[in-house]
């Protein structure tokens, strides 16, 4: 069995909408739909834990509903932090999973094939990240100047999924999580756990900001084409 954790108890702050992200209408219905969806339809998950805001859970709980999702069983409040939020939808998760994803809700256009590649390599390895790779040239800045160029070929953005053994989520959920961390690879790291990876699609973008809105719809757009 495997579960993944969909991560959207965020604020949005920097979306600036009334509306929170996870509820902005994208070709037809929440993106958090599109989100859940792509999990609903890989063959390799069977469970669905979603860690919302407390007062959105009734919300979620519709969509899932309006939807017919079937894998979205349990849906959590999350907390203050992102690692306090997946700790919570980890403890919701059935225990008999061998790994476990987590993926921001914010990413609706993962595909069930990236889903089932990151799983795997889990299985195998303990941990994976999906990753994506850096196109622009990266300046490091010192004291007001840029001080070098780093070499881009070796960086890789952190995308989600990224899943686990069961046990190395628990214990790296068990640990600090006072830091502000932004990711899970980031919690498994301080374990001294080897992560592998997963080349991602520059289409698995993380909504965050209005802009993103538009980069969205024009990719559902060249999808219905």
């Amino acid at each position: 069995m495997n579960s993944v954790i969909i991560a959207a108890a965020g604020s949005g702050t920097r979306f600036g909408s009334d509306t929170p992200k996870q509820f902005h209408i994208l070709g037809g219905k929440p993106l958090i739909a599109h989100t859940i969806a792509a999990f609903e339809q890989c063959g390799q998950i069977d469970k669905i834990v979603i860690a919302a805001a407390s007062d959105q859970i009734q919300a979620i709980e519709q969509i899932v509903n309006d939807h017919k999702f079937t894998k979205a069983d349990r849906i959590v409040a999350g907390a203050g932090t992102r690692a306090g939020s997946v700790k919570n939808g980890f403890n919701a998760v059935d225990k008999s999973s061998s790994v476990v994803a987590v993926h921001d809700g914010a990413r609706p256009f993962v595909t069930p094939k990236e889903i089932v590649a990151v799983l795997e390599k889990a299985d195998e390895s303990g941990a994976a990240c999906l990753v994506g790779s850096v196109v622009d040239t990266i300046k490091q800045i010192e004291n007001g100047t840029i001080a070098r160029t780093i070499d881009r070929n070796s960086l890789r953005r952190a995308l989600t999924p990224q899943a686990f053994r069961y046990s190395i989520l628990q214990e790296a959920l068990a640990g600090d999580l006072s830091e502000n961390m932004t990711d899970e690879c980031s919690l498994v790291e301080r374990l001294g756990v080897s992560i592998t990876y997963i080349e991602g699609s520059s289409r698995n973008i993380k909504i965050t900001t209005p802009d993103d809105i538009l980069i969205a719809e024009a990719f559902l757009a060249a999808h219905d084409k």
